[in-house]
């Protein structure tokens, strides 16, 4: 198993970062969240993990272990690969995550693109005691802030994701704007900003203007 992989970042595209180890560069597979607290040139530490398929090998890269060890633990519900997985560590926290199980939180979960009513409440049975507790209040009061402040902690999110990706801070600004009605229009539904698809929005907002 690779752990962890160390070095300068090589590249950076919106789900995926280029850690150039001992002369070779990894393709590491990341949540936008994650991404967004990479810089091109910089020395970067993920943690990963290592998914075999018959005709694939992908690695997972991670802020901390303990985003690894919840992305690992989601994969023994049934119905949940990695790509699942990810998903959900792109919308919520670790200890978003472990809130909204213990508290039996099904909005929270159907948040997640590709998880029905049917499916979260199948997750919350499931993950119920596997996830266990949040280790701190981070899950809480992020939650807390989210609804007292509104769009506020994704736009910075998405503001350093875009800059990361080599856009300019005016440009990631304007994505921002375009995407603000997208993004309150799912936080009035659903409770949460689905960060990972107003990148791609916002993205292709910037190539609409080249």
């Amino acid at each position: 198993m690779i752990a962890f992989v160390s070095g300068p970042v090589a590249a950076l595209a919106p789900t995926t970062a280029v850690i150039e180890v001992g002369g070779v560069g990894m393709a590491v597979q990341c949540t936008p969240t994650t991404i967004a607290g990479l810089r091109v040139g910089e020395q970067a530490r993920l943690a990963t993990t290592l998914v075999v398929r018959e005709d694939s090998l992908t690695l997972y890269g991670f802020a901390d272990d303990d985003e690894r060890q919840v992305f690992e633990i989601l994969q023994t519900a049934s119905g949940v690969g990695p790509r699942l997985a990810q998903a959900m560590l792109g919308v919520h926290s670790p200890d978003a995550l472990r809130l909204a199980v213990s508290t039996g939180d099904e909005k929270a979960l159907t948040a997640v693109p590709g998880i029905g009513k049917k499916g979260a409440q199948k997750l919350l049975l499931e993950l119920k005691d596997k996830l266990g507790r949040p280790l701190g209040t981070s899950g809480l009061v992020g939650a807390q802030r989210a609804a007292a402040t509104g769009p506020a902690p994704w736009t910075e999110q998405l503001h350093s994701a875009l800059i990361g990706l080599g856009y300019a801070g005016r440009e990631a600004e304007e994505a921002v704007g375009a995407v603000t009605p997208q993004a309150e229009a799912a936080l009035a539904e659903t409770g949460s900003v689905p960060v990972p698809q107003l990148l791609r929005a916002a993205l292709q907002t910037l190539n609409r203007a080249r």
